[in-house]
């Protein structure tokens, strides 16, 4: 049987003050000249909704006394939850940290600082009007990203480049628009999550492409890249593992091996290098890291690496490839 509130203690919940009352204390002084009056009232009603809450709760289990409460009081409580609420989402925004984690590149603390100079020109040339998708030129509307495409093309060795959002997003698109109902040959040991729920079979998967598996975890030979190709195989994927290893009895071909097993038969290669080392980062301790323009030169037709990793720029996903491809 529903237990029915006794008269004192619906008389704590009528001691509950209002929202405009909230609104007129001290502390919503304080936190109205920072924010809009509409917000600030929506963290009011918030904030009393909460004390509510805590008092119904008390009143159902028989934890409460009337003596113990007065309007004052729970005019005190409302505003410091209200204080609580403003707070929590001043520290869920976006704050300077210092970085002590021993991960130089740290993907929650921003992935790769921009330099100096980067940041210098972002307030010079981009924090206001800028000619974003404007030819001044011609005095028409121009390209977005079209310097930066033509730098990453250039520092890279491909004939061309394309910029998206997001690595995840420029792997999603290769696989969308040039394998999309087709197979695609990938080894075991490169089906890897990186990062936040990037999983390699996921983003095939969601692309339309056909996922083709060949040789094993840990050993995979040219052989069987080529005894996968068939009629429907559109590409070769080549997915660099990132902090992912496995140490002792491996084996895989050289992307080398695999431009050519791939154009012999008339098939793209795809490689999604990850960090995106543009050159031999070697005497800095990453050894492993595929070079972007060593990629390239080896006849991958297409690879994608992050902007915000070893490139140092911001959250962005790079495509440079062949001009055919990328058009």
């Amino acid at each position: 049987m529903e237990k029915r509130k006794t008269p004192d203690s619906s008389k704590i919940l009528r001691l509950l003050p209002s929202i405009d009352a909230l609104l007129r204390s001290e502390t919503a002084n304080e936190i109205l000249s920072e924010t809009s009056a509409k917000h600030l009232t929506i963290l009011a009603r918030a904030a009393i909704d909460s004390l509510r809450r805590e008092i119904q709760a008390k009143i159902a289990e028989d934890l409460i006394e009337t003596k113990n409460y007065s309007r004052e009081d729970l005019l005190k409580d409302a505003a410091m939850r209200l204080k609580t609420a403003w707070q929590s989402e001043q520290n869920s925004g976006l704050q300077r940290v210092i970085n002590t984690t021993g991960v130089i590149v740290h993907t929650n603390l921003g992935r790769a600082p921009l330099s100096e100079n980067a940041r210098k020109a972002l307030v010079e040339n981009a924090s206001g009007y800028c000619s974003l998708e404007y030819n001044l030129e011609t005095g028409k509307r121009g390209k977005r990203g079209a310097r930066a495409e033509q730098l990453l093309a250039e520092i890279t060795g491909a004939e061309s480049a394309l910029i998206v959002n997001n690595c995840a997003a420029a792997a999603f698109l290769v696989l969308t628009v040039l394998a999309h109902g087709g197979e695609v040959i990938i080894s075991r040991g490169e089906l890897v999550e990186i990062g936040g729920d990037f999983r390699v079979p996921d983003v095939m998967e969601q692309s339309g492409a056909i996922l083709k598996e060949v040789g094993a975890t840990n050993r995979t030979r040219i052989s069987d890249y080529e005894n996968a190709v068939t009629e429907r195989t559109r590409m070769i994927l080549k997915v660099h593992p990132s902090n992912y290893r496995i140490i002792g009895f491996t084996a895989a071909p050289s992307l080398s091996e695999l431009a050519e097993l791939a154009h012999r038969n008339d098939i793209l290669l795809y490689e999604d290098a990850g960090s995106g080392a543009i050159f031999d980062l070697n005497e800095f301790g990453l050894t492993d890291e595929p070079i972007i323009g060593n990629s390239i030169k080896s006849g991958a037709d297409v690879v994608t690496f992050s902007g915000d990793k070893l490139l140092g720029g911001v959250q962005s996903g790079l495509i440079v490839g062949s001009g055919e491809v990328i058009e």
